[in-house]
């Protein structure tokens, strides 16, 4: 047993010498201690990172740091989420049956509870929403911090679902307004709102596109120039804040694009430029001083430019010219190809309209343009709705009587539906005019061939006629025709 032990032992000992022996021979220079080291990439620096990090993100300006982007999330989120509210609404819709009373009774109605996001704008309570958020709503209530406030509507503009709330409230934390048109495709943003009742939940995307015209917005005169964002936006989100990486607002959430009702890759938010406009406007004015240029424009294709005789793909085209309008009076023409406003870029009818929504009734503004291949430069005064540079109001009259919100058409308007004058249904309630069927939108120009031009006219007339009624109109498509009934 003992001379096993000692040949186990010197075995061992030589094996060790043998392979220490080995390792000397032909690895001088290393020990054994040292690890063996494996081909792999060097490491990155530090400037390395940061400089990934400022070509992500804004390098031109961006403060050297070794922050990940999560860091910087957290630092946008805390900034932001504070400023964004809880919008409750209650509003009421008609139940309509098949009994042919209901032509002379009122129908059943009941009470329907919504959901949408808000932004606070000032210290003392003016909250940023979408009009679809509080449309047709009787009670309105903002939740912030666990407490909730009543609120009224200060003014609302169909043309970019955007609305004013008012809340009582001092040291409310404001949001800080950043810059939508600096805002490049490819940044990081944040949407921060209350998608399916969730308080202020934060998702994180990048901007996919700007100036986007999705055709959703169904104002006489629309202006659609979305910021796209893939971070996920749900029923719930509208009209809370689209952010950058600082916590700057630079949009108002709005719409998502999808089949099924909930986020599907793609939400769109109203740039921040156009909403400071739009509620600084509502805030002093209570509506919106909407400029007009007096033309509407199509985006130059392939066939148009053909038509043209040009080969000019960039701007837009003059398509319609409104009678004595700001384009007609500058000497402008149909045809002509608008490539900038005040030495901005125009690119598409959405850029157009964009940059004129930045302006005032009044504002001079200069604008380039190409006509028959030349270029020519002309100054163009804007004007309002009725064609003039003065401040205009929005006079609604409430009808109890017809059950309904009506207003006389403007200048432009009329203009457009090449007609003489006319009162808007604005908004349908409870009364006759549901009962007859009559739309929101349509535009009543005549009763038994008498010409309409006010709502009180046009009250008048309803509650006092007899027998054969004829009701003529232009529909919110712009299809004329006309409503008959037997009183």
């Amino acid at each position: 047993m003992k001379n096993v032990i000692i040949v186990v032992f010197v075995g061992f000992f030589s094996g060790i010498s043998g392979a220490f022996t080995y390792h000397q021979l032909f690895f001088p220079e290393k020990t054994i201690n040292q690890p063996i080291e494996f081909p792999i990439e060097p490491k990155k620096k530090a400037s390395d990172v940061k400089m990934a990090f400022n070509t992500l993100n804004d390098a031109s300006e961006a403060p050297v740091s070794a922050n990940l982007i999560g860091e910087d999330f957290a630092e946008a989120s805390s900034k932001s989420t504070p400023s964004v509210v809880y919008v409750k609404t209650i509003s009421e819709s008609e139940y309509n049956g098949s009994s042919w009373m209901e032509l002379f009774f009122e129908g059943r109605t009941n009470q329907q509870v919504s959901s949408g996001s808000g932004v606070i704008y000032t210290q003392d309570g003016f909250i940023i929403t979408n009009n679809h958020v509080i449309d047709n709503a009787t009670l309105i209530e903002v939740i912030h911090n666990k407490r909730t406030y009543s609120a009224e509507v200060v003014g609302t503009d169909p043309s970019t679902d955007l609305a004013v709330l008012k809340i009582t409230g001092e040291n409310m934390p404001a949001i800080s307004l950043g810059n939508s048109r600096n805002l490049r495709v490819g940044e990081w943003v944040l949407a921060v709102g209350n998608p399916f009742n969730l308080n202020s939940t934060v998702t994180a995307g990048i901007v996919s596109a700007k100036g986007r015209e999705i055709n959703i917005l169904q104002s006489k005169f629309p202006i659609e120039s979305f910021i796209q964002t893939d971070a996920a936006i749900n029923p719930g989100n509208s009209g809370g804040a689209l952010v950058d990486r600082n916590g700057d607002l630079v949009g108002i959430n709005t719409a998502i694009l999808s089949r099924t009702g909930s986020y599907a890759g793609y939400g769109f938010a109203v740039p921040v430029d156009i909403v400071r406009k739009v509620v600084d406007d509502i805030i002093e004015y209570g509506e919106v001083q909407k400029a007009f240029f007096g033309a509407d424009v199509v985006d130059v294709n392939g066939e148009i430019a053909e038509q043209l005789n040009t080969n000019e793909l960039n701007g837009v085209v003059l398509s319609y010219l409104q009678r004595n309008g700001a384009a007609e009076k500058a000497g402008l023409q149909k045809g002509d190809i608008i490539l900038k406003i005040e030495n901005e870029p125009v690119h598409s009818r959405s850029d157009f309209e964009e940059l004129i929504s930045y302006r005032s009734p009044g504002d001079n503004i200069n604008v380039v343009y190409k006509r028959k291949n030349k270029l020519n430069s002309v100054n163009l005064e804007l004007t309002n709705r009725e064609g003039t540079v003065s401040l205009t109001t929005r006079a609604i009259y409430a009808s109890e009587k017809l059950g309904a919100e009506m207003e006389s058409i403007s200048k432009v308007e009329a203009d457009i539906m090449d007609i003489e004058g006319g009162v808007k249904i604005n908004k349908v309630k409870n009364g006759l005019i549901r009962r007859l069927g009559i739309e929101e939108g349509f535009v009543v120009t005549a009763i038994n061939k008498y010409p309409v031009n006010t709502p009180q006219e046009c009250e008048e007339i309803l509650t006092k006629i007899r027998g054969r009624v004829r009701i003529e109109g232009v529909n919110k498509k712009g299809v004329r025709g006309y409503y008959s009934f037997h009183f």
